[in-house]
Formats: C-alpha cells, sequence, structure tokens
C-alpha cells in the first residue's frame, strides 16, 4: 500500500506546527448563545414534521416530496419534486433514524413514534424485496411507480446508494427497542449487501460501477445521458464498504478480506474522491472526503491497520481543507461552510453536516493521544454547525438545500430573489435535517454534561451552553 510510506508522528507535528491550526483560525465561528446548533437542529426537524409528511391509508407518514420550498410546496418542476422513498437525496431510512435518535435523546415518545410510522412506510410498502435484499430507491408520489434512480426511471441504480440505505436500516436496527422489528431490519440489511456482493460487475480498475443496470451490470452513461467520466471514480461506493464493515463488527457476516481488497484499490488510486451525489461530475467533491474518513477511519479499527488510519486522516480528513470557506463572499454569511466542488460550488448543507460529523468522528478518536489536536477537529465541527445555523428561512423552521455565494444556481432560486443567497428550496430528510446527526454525536459523545442549580447542561468545548434540561 502506498500508505505504508506515511509518516503519522511526522504528519501530526507537521499539522500542529502550522496548516492545521492557521486554516481552522480562519475558518472559526463563535456559537450564537440565543440561536445554539442545538436550536437549529430543533427547527429543521420541526419543519420536516410539520410540514412535509402526510398519513397514507395505513397510518403511516410518508413524505410529500424529496423537494420542497420554506412553506413547504411541493416543487414538481424539479426531478425530486414528485419522488420519495429512501434513496438518496429522498432518505427517508436515514431521516427517520435521525428523528427516532433525537427523540431518545429529548424522552419524546411522540418523535420516536412518528419516526417508526415512517421506517414502516420503507418497511412495509413496496421497497424492499425481503428475499433478495434488493432495495428500490423511490416511488413516484402521483403515480405510486416504483423506480430506481431520481430520472424516474428503472434503466440504471446506484449501488453505493442502495448500500446507504442497508447501512442506514442496520444501524437503525440497532437503536430500536423493538425487537421483532430490529431483527427484521437486520436481515435486509445483509440480504441488500449479499445482492451487492453477488450481483454489482467488477470495473477494470478494481472499484465499484457508480452505476448499473438493474441486474448489476455496469451502465457507462449520466443521468443525462452522455457518457459519465466517473462511471468506476465515484465515492458513492465507499457506502458499500461501510455497510460491509458495519455487518462485520456486529459480526452478522465477515466482509473483512472483501474490505480490505477494496481498501488496497482505494489506497493504490490515491483515493477515489469523485462525485458523490448523482448529479455531478467532479473529481474532487467535499462529501467524498468526509465519508472518505469515516469509513476508513473504522476500518482501520475493523482490520486493526494503522496504515488505513493514517491514509483516512492525511488524504481524506486533511482533504477538507481545500472546501473551506473563511470569509463572508459577496455579502453571504459562507464563513465556516466549505463548498462542495470546484464545477459546482455552492455551498450544499447535508455535504457539510456530513463534514462536521467527519471532524467530531476525529476529535473523540484523537482526544486521550492528542489533545490538542483533537480540540482543532471539534471546533472545527462546530463551526460548521453555527455556520449552518445561519440559513434557517421563514416561520416553519426551514432549512436551505444550499447557499449560493456566486450566482451559480440562479437568482430565480434564491430567497427573496436576492442575486446571491440561500436557496429557497431543501430536500427534508437530507439536506435540511441532516445536521442532527453530528449534533446527537456531538451531545452524546463531546459535549460536557452536568448538573446545575437542578438542571443538566451540556456544554460544547468552549463552555457555550448548547442544550439544557
Amino acid at each position: 500500500m502506498k500508505s505504508s510510506k506515511l509518516n503519522l508522528p511526522l504528519l501530526i507535528t507537521s499539522l500542529l506546527s502550522g496548516t492545521l491550526f492557521a486554516s481552522s483560525s480562519a475558518f472559526y465561528l463563535p456559537e450564537n448563545p440565543e440561536y445554539t446548533i442545538f436550536d437549529s437542529t430543533m427547527d429543521s426537524i420541526r419543519f420536516t414534521l410539520t410540514k412535509t409528511l402526510k398519513t397514507d391509508e395505513k397510518g403511516h407518514l410518508v413524505s410529500i416530496s424529496s423537494f420542497v420550498d420554506s412553506e413547504g410546496n411541493v416543487m414538481g418542476w424539479h426531478d425530486f419534486g414528485n419522488l420519495e422513498g429512501p434513496g438518496w437525496a429522498a432518505n427517508a431510512v436515514g431521516g427517520a433514524w435521525e428523528i427516532y435518535n433525537l427523540g431518545k435523546f429529548l424522552g419524546n415518545s411522540e418523535m420516536q413514534s412518528n419516526s417508526i410510522r415512517i421506517l414502516d412506510h420503507i418497511l412495509d410498502c413496496g421497497f424492499i424485496d425481503e428475499k433478495s435484499g434488493f432495495i428500490r430507491p423511490y416511488r413516484e408520489t402521483t403515480t405510486g411507480k416504483f423506480c430506481l434512480n431520481y430520472k424516474h426511471n428503472s434503466e440504471w441504480l446506484c449501488p453505493g446508494s442502495i448500500a446507504k440505505i442497508g447501512y442506514q436500516i442496520l444501524r437503525f436496527a440497532e437503536d430500536l427497542e423493538n425487537k421483532q422489528r430490529s431483527k427484521k431490519m437486520k436481515t435486509i440489511a445483509l440480504r441488500c449487501a449479499e445482492w451487492i456482493d453477488e450481483n454489482v460487475e467488477n470495473v477494470p480498475n478494481g472499484w465499484f460501477p457508480r452505476r448499473t443496470l438493474i441486474d448489476g451490470k455496469v451502465y457507462k452513461k449520466s443521468p443525462e445521458g452522455g457518457n459519465d467520466p466517473f462511471w468506476q471514480s465515484s465515492a458513492d461506493s465507499l457506502f458499500i464498504l461501510q455497510l460491509q464493515a458495519e455487518l462485520t463488527e456486529q459480526k452478522l457476516a465477515d466482509y473483512k478480506e472483501t474490505i480490505r481488497i477494496k481498501v488496497n484499490v482505494f489506497t493504490n488510486l490515491g483515493g477515489i474522491f469523485g462525485s458523490i451525489n448523482h448529479d455531478t461530475y467532479d473529481a474532487n467533491e467535499n462529501v467524498a472526503y468526509s465519508v472518505a474518513f469515516r469509513t476508513l477511519l473504522q476500518i482501520s479499527r475493523l482490520l486493526n491497520d494503522k496504515n488505513i488510519k493514517t491514509f483516512a486522516y492525511e488524504k481524506c480528513l486533511a482533504g477538507l481543507e481545500q472546501f473551506k470557506m473563511s470569509e463572508n463572499r459577496n455579502n453571504v454569511a459562507t464563513k465556516g461552510l466549505l463548498y462542495m466542488e470546484k464545477s459546482w460550488d455552492t455551498a450544499y448543507l447535508w455535504e457539510n453536516a456530513e463534514a462536521a460529523l467527519a471532524y467530531f468522528e476525529a476529535a473523540v478518536d484523537t482526544k486521550k493521544t492528542s489533545p490538542q489536536r483533537s480540540r482543532v477537529y471539534e471546533l472545527n465541527g462546530l463551526t460548521i454547525l453555527r455556520a449552518i445555523a445561519k440559513h434557517h428561512y421563514g416561520p416553519y423552521g426551514f432549512l436551505t438545500e444550499g447557499v449560493d455565494w456566486n450566482n451559480h444556481v440562479g437568482q430565480q432560486h434564491h430567497i427573496n430573489q436576492e442575486q446571491y443567497g440561500a436557496i429557497k428550496y431543501t430536500e427534508p430528510f437530507l439536506n435540511n435535517q441532516h445536521i442532527t446527526e453530528p449534533t446527537l454525536f456531538y451531545l452524546n459523545n463531546l459535549v460536557n454534561k452536568a448538573k446545575k442549580n437542578g438542571k443538566i447542561e451540556w456544554r460544547d468545548i468552549e463552555g457555550n451552553l448548547i442544550y439544557k434540561i
């Protein structure tokens, strides 16, 4: 492996003496005590629960759309507008899991019950073939038709995104108190991984295909019909390794050898950071670095491999530095955010939330061995969540999908038609509320929790009060 040549102690010394601290200092934002990162999360969940769900004839909660405006109106003109389900931008399982865990944190049984009603719609209404493990990502809200991609057809699918759904189901199952439902979900996740392993065709570079036909054969075209330059170099496939690693950790399967082979491919190629988002085409996408770090960190523990861990820090987490915005651009609140990629440089918020999660996981990992370094990672994660908190709009808690600081998306799609600014739409279960996961991770793993004057307080590393009961 190329990573065997890396010198982690030397790397750490270099980071501590210069680049990491300098960039993080310029990037840093303070907490807003009048509107904390927890307030921000609560608003996002409020928007999802009160403006974007409806009850079906089975008593399930179903998303009205994967793309809505700040009032909760369906944006039917957009590819995502008349779709719902567990797939990529629709993200019903991941969204339900976040709502469930927030309800658990708050002791809010109604919130947890609502999340199960969202989950059961996916488990019981035709999205999942429990026998084969195959998952249909989307359903048209206008016709009831199932489809395999966001273009409303079944010509192709993304195996990495199918694996992500399996991973979300598996992690959700671990958190559930209902053992019967949990067992069912673990079986689904296992069969999902088996379907991918048995059917997804290999590609020449040894990685995974970005897209396949329904039988797993490689599909090289883009959703628009042209050739996709990243047909074998998308980081979306990291979710396959993430699912395999989680199944192995939970002793439901043993994918260690398979994982090791694919990680060798990944590292020998210097990392694969091509677009995870299905509608973008760039060799370096910020969320690819975040997902790569999180996945390789887990795998390094699973395989007890320091070289993989070194690569995760030096190549993947350090790779986020190139996307940081350390100033407000065009009078838009961009300081503390990461832009997505050079070819599409809007700052989208599910990707920023994933970066915050990566930094928090790094902070936990280095807390004992390098407290100073851990503090920098922690403040990076907090800064991102603080920057995101500036971009709620309207009375319902809506969080924009992204901040378009240079009019890449178009003025007509901005809040109040501003030339530069936040986009007036969001994906309810993803861009709007993915901040829930890093916020809860922070509160459960890094925050300082203490009892004061009969109240329990959660304070961040700087002593700011985040939440109290």
